[in-house]
Formats: C-alpha cells, structure tokens, sequence
C-alpha cells in the first residue's frame, strides 16, 4: 500500500511539473521597426524563457488587424497570460473580451489598453514623469529660472493613438507652460495643443517632414530655435534630420527618449542633448515577477492603483522610475551596465 501511495504522490508530481511547465505566455509587441520593441520583445522571451515559461513572441509590423489577429491565435492556442503592448490601445477589444471570456489575465505592457475591462494590470514606466524629465532638462539648459530669454521653442508629441504620449507631453508642458505664458518661451510656429503636434505612429519621417515645414515656414530669415521638446527618439531623429538639412542658426536643444543607438550616438555628436533611458531589462523582469504571481495565485505586486483609467475601468499598474542620459552621463547608465556595448555606439 505505501508503495502504491508513493507512485501516486510521485505521479501528481510530475503531472504538476508538466503543467508548470506547460504554461504559456503569450507577449504581443507592436513592430520591428523601432530598435525599443526588439530589445523589449527579446529581454522578455528571454527572462521568461529563462523562469520556465512556454512563450509565443509575435511582432505586429505596426498593424492593428494583425495585432488582432495573432493576440486571438494566442488565446486560441491555450496561452496562460497575455502581455500585450498595443499599437493603438482602443484597437484590441474583441480579443480582450476573449480573453476575459476564458478567464486569461492581461497585462499591458509600456502602453494602457484602453476601453475594456479585460485588463488584469499595467505594467509601464511613469509616463507623466518621463515628461517632466524632458520639461526640466529644457529649463535647466536654458536656465529658464534666471535667463532673461526669451527663447524660441518648438515641440513634437507622439503618436495619438498610443494612450502614453499625452501623458508624455502633459508632463512636459506641465513644466514648461509657464514660461511659455510668461513670453520667457516662445513658439513661433504656435503650434503647442497636442493634436497639433502629434506624430501618428512615432514615425521618424512624419517628426521630419513636419520639423521641415516649420523650419522653412518660421526660422528662414535666420531665427534660432532654443529648443526642441521631442517624446522619443524616433520623432527626435526626425527633428535632427530636418535640421541637418535645412537649419544655419544655433543647435537647439534636442530631447528624447528610449536612448536608441542612432539617438544616442547623436548624443555623443552633440545633435541630440538628452535621452530619456527607460532600461527595458528593469521593465521586463517586473513584467515577469507578475506573471509569476499570477500563475502561482499571488498577490500581484502594483503601485498605483488610482492614475490610469482606461475608460472603463482603473487598471492596477506598477510604474518603474525612469532617469536621463546625457553626454555626461551615458557610459555609466548604457555601457558601464551592459545596456550597450563601447562597439555599438561606434
């Protein structure tokens, strides 16, 4: 009998391995297109890879219909949890109703999926804060406090399908407004109300062509622009270029974010001033922590519980606290950490 009851333990053993083993996790990436989401999507395959989770990786080549479709084929396919970052948050409720339907949690990733009560939690950086890092590092290079100014600014936001650019742009002009009010700042364009300085899709060439309007439009007689407040990195490579091709005045002050490798050797070439560098291997292992407490029925670790209403419901996030890199400060934030190699900013 005891030997019948230790092949029985040992049995329920190993059925309970495999199905550790057997856990899923579907991770759904927006594009392959900006270097951040390949760094994002392999920093997480790889940790959970690594804690012993099946994972099913897609790319959605910036396509909300193939987004769709490959989120419903991981339901489909039996996955456990779902971490979606969404190419447009509002794009993805059918198959967030799917998986509520089959009882998957969600877990937003970087960007809120927005009207649907069938996210779990949010897992992001602090957007808000992002933003005001970019406003502060803009008044502190222009002494904004002291400088009798005034000084010309223009801005470029992201992409307005994407729930996280408004609070990147709402934190930095929260600082930067009243200065603008002041006259200490000045838009020559007048173009400052976010829907007026979105970039759909984030796109380098949208940032650019715009810059290049701008620039031929309000800076021809010889005008410096002081500033150029910019979201992330791609739309700031879009500035660069415009201004490389068509700007004789002073450099301006260039702000970003995701500390790409293009941005950051333009950092080193004295082209773009800052970086905001949100460590994606810091995200990602959060990301994998929560994916853990939710398949072992833990409690799921979040703090904030108040701040990002999807339109629907207040989803439970934990915010991870990003910093900035600059040309003083960047070999110990992205090479001395193993972030980058010294070769590949070469």
């Amino acid at each position: 009998m005891k030997k019948i009851l230790a092949l029985i333990v040992c049995a329920m053993l190993l059925l309970s391995c495999t199905a550790a083993l057997a856990e899923k996790v579907g991770v759904s990436m927006p594009t392959k297109d900006l270097q951040r989401w390949n760094q994002d999507g392999a920093n997480m395959e790889a940790m959970l890879t690594e804690a012993g989770y099946e994972v099913d990786l897609q790319f959605a080549s910036n396509d909300v219909k193939t987004q769709l479709d490959q989120v419903e084929n991981m339901i489909a396919e039996g996955a456990d949890v779902l971490v979606i970052s969404a190419i447009e948050g509002s794009s993805l409720g059918e198959a967030l109703a799917m998986a509520k339907d089959e009882g998957i949690p969600v877990i937003a990733y970087d960007r809120l999926l927005m009207d649907s009560d069938g996210v779990s939690y949010y897992a992001t950086f602090d957007n808000y804060m992002v933003g005001t890092v970019q406003g502060n590092f803009v008044k502190d290079a222009l002494d904004l406090d002291n400088a009798e100014g005034p000084f010309n600014l223009e801005i470029t936001a992201g992409d307005p399908g994407d729930n996280n650019a408004r609070y990147f742009y709402q934190g930095a002009m929260d600082v930067l407004n009243p200065y603008i009010e002041a006259g200490k700042l000045v838009v020559i364009s007048g173009q400052t109300a976010f829907d007026d300085v979105a970039t759909p899709t984030w796109a380098s060439e949208v940032a650019q062509n715009r810059a290049e309007n701008i620039l031929s439009s309000f800076y021809a007689n010889g005008e410096n622009v002081d500033a150029w407040l910019c979201s992330n990195d791609s739309t700031a490579q879009g500035v660069v270029a415009a201004l490389d091709a068509n700007y004789n005045g002073e450099w301006p002050i260039v702000t970003g974010q995701d500390c790409d490798i293009v941005s950051v050797k333009n950092m080193i070439a004295g082209k773009q001033s800052m970086s905001v560098f949100k460590d994606t291997r810091t995200l990602a292992a959060q990301v994998v922590k929560m994916v853990g407490q939710i398949l072992n029925g833990e409690e799921v670790d979040v703090n904030d519980t108040e701040t990002y209403n999807n339109n629907v419901i207040t989803v439970p996030s934990f915010l991870c606290e990003p910093v900035f890199a600059d040309i003083n400060n960047y070999t110990e934030l992205l090479i001395d950490s193993g972030y980058y190699t010294e070769d590949q900013l070469q």
